[in-house]
């Protein structure tokens, strides 16, 4: 009898842990989502076009070699594999261990490599580092530098045409190194920590994606670089107070709002050092930028884009390296603003260049040959980026998504603009689709995902786009992401009092019961730089709102006008001298319409929260429409857009001096009396994007009417709040105790 009681006690804790395990695998914790790999989906290396897009090139492991690591060629059309780099081949002289390859380029010819290691965080991406070159014929493998450089200090390595040299950044100067001795010659001298040759200063690369600052000429003759004087851009010092007994300043060169730009101007140098030709670009170059820069095929000239500071007028100027003179070949002017033409390339043999513009009211390609102009894209609807010019087959391949901005689909039209354009992702492929285009136009590495669903990657062919091979299926996350108790994102528009049409999304709670009452969680960012209402995998952040909703909440997001969504040039840009009133008065309107058409809204539940510019929306919106929302929680936002740097704020707020009403009635800061509700801020102290500074300059105004507010500071954490043991998940802890604390969750 005891033996078949203890029995039945053994099976009965087995059913219990069973059910208990199968409980776990529904249902999301912030230790299982932050803490573990149990949602970290597949990884696939870098995939390096070869032959035109005949073939492509992959790292992958040795099995000859632990810990090392293999190039290989792989023929895009059959699969066929070879070995081109062996892992051996990798190991420098006197060491046991390969390099680690941490990027590669080729000689224009094939027989050498570059290969890029040992890199170091500057600002945002890690872009100096150490550079390696070897010979594929003699195996020769060469370090980069000299005996001076000091380990990861170099920047932007690149072959010379002919593959004989590489020129490179290094401590702010421009260096050119010959491979066949050895030789280091120096083109610039007088780099410093303000004085910037051959890369950018951090404002032009945090607003401009400007890095690289330097280019051969295409006969290898010369080098065209940039040069950036920012001895009279101010210091915004950070503190750190925790890695040393002492606390110490941490300088940034910050140009704040209303401050004049730092010096560019750009100079062409012979390959074999010389005096540098500067280009004679008219304008006081403290008022004026000049983001983009391509050579001409005849190695003669270069094509620049010059931008005017308020970044309204922008001027292709025809640049001639010989003697520095500059003529005006291109220029478009917009009452808002203009951004630097990305898809900036020659055609025709040098006498056409590429143009995006919304000057129809669309974001469209464009030809441009001397006075004349070709449209290109379709005129009835955005393209949204240029993703391969094929010249040679007559094909331009774009994305866009006319139909649903909360999308994204390859198409292709032919170059000289006749004929419609045609749809090449799958129709049967709903969602969100990226695409790195082979420069033949015959393949393309593809990857696709939708809302809740993570992504796909495989090799397609062009334009039939049919499945060749598959690198990523993330079957194990899937079926992960498919166990958990969910309901499905709902995507719908709302129309708001206003009369403003905007895209939005729902995840209703687990069980969720129409006849009651939820609290909602609005997600917000609501500026020109991010849509949040978008059909694509969303990662951690998604895994969050998940268990949120898990846990009873509605999730909601809404994408006012001004976020970059393809429904536009108007919907873009009409908040130009308006970031963060109409955005507020489209969130609010939004939130209005959401309550009178949906009856399990609770209107006395409605919480809110973002990060960056979705934080300082959360502000506005706690601020200026306190008896709308309740709960909001706020990270690292920009109080006071002042306080922001001049080229992304006066792109869209124009210059203080010349709007200052636009700074005051953006602001958060301004409106901070009229807080009601409950208010979490959050904030890195070493952010050297939006400065810690806001939010203490927010503080004080809460101090000032006496509002009751909860903060949060991450010691010497930069914008994304990450670095250090654990801070991901505890940034998350704090939003959600808080939010549990301040806005109940479940049904009533």
């Amino acid at each position: 009898m005891k033996k078949l009681v203890g029995a039945l006690f053994q099976s009965m804790l087995l059913i219990i842990g069973f059910a208990a395990k199968a409980q776990d695998a529904k249902t999301l914790t912030l230790e299982r989502i932050f803490s573990s790999n149990e949602f970290r989906g597949e990884w696939f290396g870098q995939l390096t076009w070869f032959e035109e897009g005949n073939a492509y090139t992959t790292l992958e492991q040795s099995e000859a070699v632990p810990g090392g690591y293999e190039i290989v060629k792989n023929n895009t059309a059959t699969g066929e594999r070879s070995v081109l780099v062996k892992a051996s081949d990798l190991v420098p002289a006197g060491s046991q261990q390969p390099l680690e390859v941490e990027d590669y380029t080729w000689s224009d010819d094939k027989s050498k490599l570059l290969i890029y290691t040992n890199s170091a965080r500057v600002w945002r991406l890690n872009t100096k580092g150490d550079y390696w070159v070897l010979d594929l014929a003699t195996k020769k493998l060469t370090q980069l530098g000299g005996s001076n450089a000091k380990p990861s200090t170099l920047m932007f390595a690149k072959f010379s045409p002919d593959g004989n040299k590489v020129g490179y950044v290094r401590e702010h100067n421009v260096y050119v190194e010959s491979l066949a001795d050895g030789k280091i010659t120096a083109l610039t001298t007088d780099g410093t920590d303000r004085i910037i040759n051959g890369t950018f200063d951090w404002v032009y690369e945090e607003e401009f994606g400007c890095r690289d600052g330097f280019q051969w000429s295409p006969d290898g003759s010369k080098i065209a670089y940039w040069r950036i004087d920012a001895r009279s851009i101010r210091n915004f010092l950070m503190i750190n107070n925790t890695d040393s007994i002492y606390s110490y300043t941490i300088p940034v060169e910050y140009p704040k709002a209303g401050e004049k730009p730092s010096e560019a101007k750009i100079g062409v140098v012979s390959a074999a050092g010389g005096p540098t030709q500067w280009m004679n670009i008219a304008g006081d170059p403290t008022n004026n930028y000049v983001p983009r820069m391509i050579w001409n095929a005849d190695s003669k000239s270069l094509l620049v884009q010059q931008l005017n500071r308020q970044q309204n007028h922008n001027q292709v100027l025809k640049c001639f390296v010989a003697d520095g003179r500059v003529e005006k070949v291109y220029e478009e002017k917009d009452p808002a603003w203009l951004d630097a033409v990305d898809d900036f390339q020659l055609m025709n043999k040098g006498k056409s260049f590429t143009w995006v513009s919304e000057k129809s009211g669309w974001r469209s390609a464009y030809l441009i040959t001397g006075s004349e102009e070709k449209l290109i894209s379709p005129a009835d609807f955005d393209m949204i980026n240029i993703e391969q010019i094929d010249e040679k087959g007559g094909w331009l391949y774009f994305m866009a998504s006319p139909d649903n901005a909360t999308q994204n689909y390859l198409y292709r039209i032919r170059l000289n603009g006749k004929g419609k354009a045609e749809r090449l992702s799958p129709a049967d492929q709903p969602g969100t689709h990226s695409y790195e285009v082979a420069p033949n136009g015959k393949y393309a590495q593809h990857s696709y995902s939708r809302e809740g669903v993570p992504p796909i990657m495989d090799l397609v062919s062009l334009p039939d786009h049919k499945v060749i091979k598959t690198f990523v299926t993330n079957k194990l996350l899937t079926a992960k992401v498919e166990a958990l108790s969910k309901n499905k994102t709902e995507f719908f528009q709302v129309t708001g009092d206003n009369g403003v049409t905007m895209d939005a999304y729902m995840i209703k709670p687990v069980g969720f019961d129409p006849s009651k009452k939820y609290p909602v969680l609005f997600h917000v960012y609501g500026e020109p730089a991010g849509q949040t209402v978008r059909d694509a995998w969303g990662g951690s952040g998604y895994l969050w709102h998940l268990m949120l909703a898990q846990q009873g909440y509605i999730i909601m997001s809404v994408d006012n006008r001004g976020t970059p969504g393809p429904k536009g040039r108007e919907w873009r840009k009409c908040v130009y001298g308006q970031i963060g009133v109409l955005s507020s008065e489209d969130q609010a309107a939004a939130l209005r319409k959401i309550k009178e058409t949906y009856s399990f809204v609770d209107g006395d539940r409605i919480g809110i929260w973002g990060w960056s510019g979705g934080g300082s929306m959360t502000l506005n919106m706690m601020f200026r429409y306190p008896n709308l929302y309740h709960t909001g929680m706020s990270v690292a936002p920009v109080a006071d857009q002042r306080l922001y740097d001049n080229i992304y704020q006066e792109r869209y707020s124009g210059v203080p001096q010349l709007m200052p009403e636009s700074y005051e009635k953006g602001s958060p800061v301004n409106f901070a009396k009229n807080l009601k509700g409950n208010l979490l801020v959050m904030h890195g102290t070493g952010d050297d994007n939006v400065h810690y500074q806001n939010t203490e300059v927010l503080v004080n105004e809460l101090i000032r009417y006496n509002k009751i507010f909860s903060m949060m500071s991450y010691p010497n954490r930069s914008h994304g709040i990450y670095e250090g043991r654990n801070t991901s998940r505890h940034v998350r802890e704090i939003l959600t105790n808080y939010l549990k604390n301040n806005l109940p969750a479940g049904p009533r």
